[in-house]
């Protein structure tokens, strides 16, 4: 039942739109009216603040960056950037925003793609914002907001410094936009914007839009992990307060899946006490497939950590005979799959497995994982959001944002291989991953269904189901590239400011933040106050050191009038003599607007006193973010990357090419490039080289037989790249810095012949790669290669050109924004 409004309610909600009149315009094109928090969000925009938005995955926090976009199109001039974390999600965004405003006015960036790079609205992976700042981009004027999408990635160990670059090096006045997980640091995170950006308002919300059911999967019986029996406990959201485990689900784990009788529980007792075990019948996964199709809870993603089990899991399914689609989805799938592909040649097409691969998908069956070719990937993510895919087969990487919600998230494991051992998952990874369960406007509740494994103890189960919130830690710490970019344009003492500024060092001292954040205004208020005490006649501020040496003598000698010795009078009465004589020889006091000028050096000497102060302190303090800035110019001077002048650092020339050097291995490859280390190679063999620098071995093939790499000059270059490795990896640990991997040449001999022109069959032949795993190399390839195009002298940089060229085909090149 509707409640009637007073008169003086319905005039105070009146008051409200008519201050938020775009928020009101936005709100009423939406298909769902916006929640609380999308509505806190978007008016604290509105009013010209920047947001932190932390929300459970699937509550909608795109809708406060797409009315980000909609503020910024209501200008005629004004610029949005939305970066993502992954090229996948910048391609989605971009066709969603393509399909909002149309292909003139969005443009993409993602390093090896550029579209429209001077559209208002530029999709972009979060590094390549990070170069235009660094590289003082012409894209940068009139930049109004940036969308930092998946902010919580800040926390990633390999790529998370980036994003507190770009937070620390925006423009003060470009509005951010940061969209994060429910983390359970939110409002120290937020502190940290408050501190660096300014004005930004925290809103955090720990509701799902639609309710989540959590279950087990034990035997054929599916079973509510939560208690559901007290009547006091409402919703989904109370059962998970509640942590209290469903007491079936205990009695089933004691018994190996059965729910027993009194008499039968004495017969298990019996059983127990002659050392025997029950152990539980697990379903095959054509079997769950089944089961969730007839209490309809298909769509479904099933997470499997790895992709070798992806796979399996379709043919087994496939070969079990499920078909989930109707007559008219099977036309409606392979019209899509076949324009999808309709480039792509026949060969090609068989070596990728293409005939099974669309077999399953008329099945409604597919897998999503790194494999898979960036284009089938595409087709795979597309037809799940349309209704037609009912079962997909993932890996965790699905849970990044990518937008495919499902009815039902399975889970086969909670653990997972994290490179080195089998891990447990970790609260935020449980929820990043069931958040996919639950569709807004189609489902009233999401499923998630844990697979039942012997010795699965429910209570740590409910345990990880109930914590619903993980901390956000930064990752940061200076690189070669970032430091001497920063001194480029800062100078060594604003560089340790700014990294002083960093979240990392926000967490580990807070205060620091603060008093950096202080010394830069205050630095900035002393230029104010320079401006206003000059003087033309001379250096004012020499003057007025003169005038202050004197009132400082006069008020000693005041002080110590009665206790002063008459030597110590006598030269105090020199002293002043002295000071008086040369403050009225000093050409600015004869200035008739002297003490005008005089009262702003005042203000200037008592802030700088106040200034200076705040350095001392902040140079007490622990920096362990400048102790790692400090042993990294250290290395960066040995190698004479940097020279001192004074006190100062200044970039030399091998420097200023390191500046345009991104990547793990920066100063490897400026290193290579500076001792003509790679000037022998051809296209081919640079192609080659760029590759073992980029390639990260998923087994240990780092060292591959003589046999199986590129013959000729690369075997020339590849010792002189190697034993510089070698060198650099001494000196960083000379300087209590990690050092790095050697380099995985794995990839280089499948790309010296992919690059000469070789088949995609006998290419992948020399790799156990899939050919997803090979597009994604080949482009990070193409970047470092791009890369050297602009840096490298000639004539290398005509031969990485042409590398370019040489590796940019086929199955590369096919999807242009992938």
């Amino acid at each position: 039942m509707t409640t009637e409004l007073s008169a003086a309610e319905r005039y105070a909600a009146a008051r409200q739109r008519s201050g938020k009149p775009m928020l009101e315009e936005f709100r009423a094109k939406q298909r769902f009216d916006l929640d609380p928090f999308q509505l806190s969000s978007c008016a604290e925009l509105e009013a010209g603040r920047s947001v932190l938005v932390a929300a459970p995955t699937g509550a909608g926090k795109t809708i406060v960056a797409e009315f980000a976009v909609f503020l910024a199109m209501q200008s005629p001039t004004t610029k949005v950037f939305y970066t993502a974390p992954m090229k996948a999600l910048s391609n989605q965004k971009f066709q969603e925003l393509v399909d909002e405003y149309g292909p003139e006015d969005v443009g993409l960036l993602t390093g090896d793609t550029n579209i429209n790079s001077r559209a208002r609205i530029v999709v972009m992976t979060t590094e390549v914002l990070r170069n235009m700042l660094y590289a003082d981009s012409d894209l940068l004027p009139n930049l109004g907001f940036v969308i930092m999408d998946e902010v919580h990635y800040l926390a990633d160990r390999f790529r998370g410094a980036v994003w507190e670059e770009v937070i620390i090096h925006l423009p003060r006045e470009v509005r951010l936009v940061s969209l994060s997980a429910t983390v359970s640091n939110a409002e120290e995170f937020g502190d940290w914007l408050q501190a660096v950006r300014g004005d930004t308002a925290v809103i955090v919300s720990e509701e799902r839009p639609v309710p989540l059911e959590q279950h087990i999967l034990m035997r054929s019986k599916l079973i509510d992990l939560f208690d559901t029996s007290t009547g006091s406990l409402q919703g989904a959201g109370d059962r998970q307060a509640s942590n209290r485990v469903n007491p079936e689900l205990v009695q089933m784990a004691r018994y190996g899946g059965r729910t027993l009788s009194a008499r039968q529980m004495k017969d298990v007792g019996r059983y127990h006490s002659r050392g025997g075990r029950y152990r539980e019948e697990r379903l095959d996964r054509a079997h769950v497939v089944k089961l969730l199709d007839e209490r309809n809870l298909l769509p479904a993603i099933f997470f499997i950590f790895s992709r070798i089990g992806c796979d399996q899991a379709v043919s087994q399914v496939l070969r079990a005979g499920a078909v989930l689609t109707t007559v008219a989805e099977r036309d409606e799938i392979r019209a899509t799959v076949e324009a999808s592909v309709r480039t792509i040649p026949d060969d090609d097409l068989a070596v990728l497995g293409y005939w099974d691969w669309l077999s399953g998908l008329e099945r409604g069956v597919a897998a999503h994982h790194a494999g898979l070719l960036p284009a089938f990937k595409e087709v795979v993510e597309d037809l799940f959001r349309r209704k037609l895919l009912k079962v997909v087969f993932a890996t965790e990487t699905l849970a990044l944002g990518i937008n495919m919600p499902a009815r039902t998230v399975v889970l086969e494991r909670l653990e997972k291989f994290n490179g080195e051992a089998r891990v447990p998952i970790t609260p935020g990874e449980y929820t990043q991953l069931t958040g996919r369960a639950g569709r807004r406007g189609i489902d009233v509740e999401g499923h998630a269904v844990i697979q039942w494994r012997d010795g699965l103890d429910p209570q740590a189960v409910a345990s990880l189901a109930s914590r619903r919130t993980y901390p956000l830690n930064s990752s940061f710490k200076p690189t070669y590239n970032m430091s001497v970019n920063l001194i480029a344009q800062f100078g060594r003492d604003r560089t340790k400011q700014i990294l002083e500024s960093s979240f990392a060092q926000f967490q580990a001292d807070r205060g620091v933040v603060d008093l950096a954040r202080k010394v830069r205004s205050q630095e900035e208020s002393l230029e104010g106050y320079e401006t206003a005490l000059h003087c033309h006649l001379g250096d004012f501020r020499e003057y007025s050191g003169l005038r202050r040496e004197l009132s400082d003598l006069e008020r000693k000698g005041a002080s110590k009038a009665t206790t002063a010795s008459r030597s110590e009078r006598d030269r105090r009465q020199r002293q002043m003599q002295g000071l008086r004589k040369r403050i009225r020889q000093h050409p600015c006091h004869g200035c008739p607007d002297r003490e005008a000028h005089a009262r702003w050096a005042e203000r200037w000497w008592r802030l700088k006193r106040q200034t200076d102060e705040l350095r001392r302190q902040i140079s007490g303090r622990t920096g362990a973010i400048s102790k790692i800035f400090d042993r990294v110019t250290d290395v960066l001077l040995e190698l004479d990357y940097l020279v001192r002048d004074g006190e100062e650092l200044t970039v030399a020339q091998p420097g200023r090419t390191l500046r345009r050097i991104y990547g793990e291995r920066d100063l490897l490859v400026a290193e290579s490039l500076r001792t003509g280390a790679w000037s022998e190679l051809d296209s081919a063999g640079l192609a080659a080289m760029a590759a073992a620098l980029v390639y990260e071995p998923r087994r240990d093939d780092a060292y591959p037989a003589d046999h199986r790499l590129p013959k000729g000059p690369f075997r020339h270059a590849l010792d002189r790249t190697t034993t510089l490795w070698a060198q650099l990896d001494d000196l960083e640990r000379d300087h209590r810095l990690p050092g790095s991997e050697p380099l995985a040449t794995g990839l280089s001999l499948p790309m010296y012949r992919w690059a000469n022109g070789a088949s995609l069959d006998s290419v992948l032949e020399d790799t156990e790669l899939a050919a997803g795993d090979f597009v994604r190399m080949t482009k990070q390839t193409i970047d470092l290669l791009d890369q050297l195009s602009i840096v490298a002298d000639s004539p290398l940089d005509a031969r990485a050109r042409a590398a370019i060229d040489q590796v940019r085909r086929g199955i590369v090149a096919y999807s242009s924004v992938s």
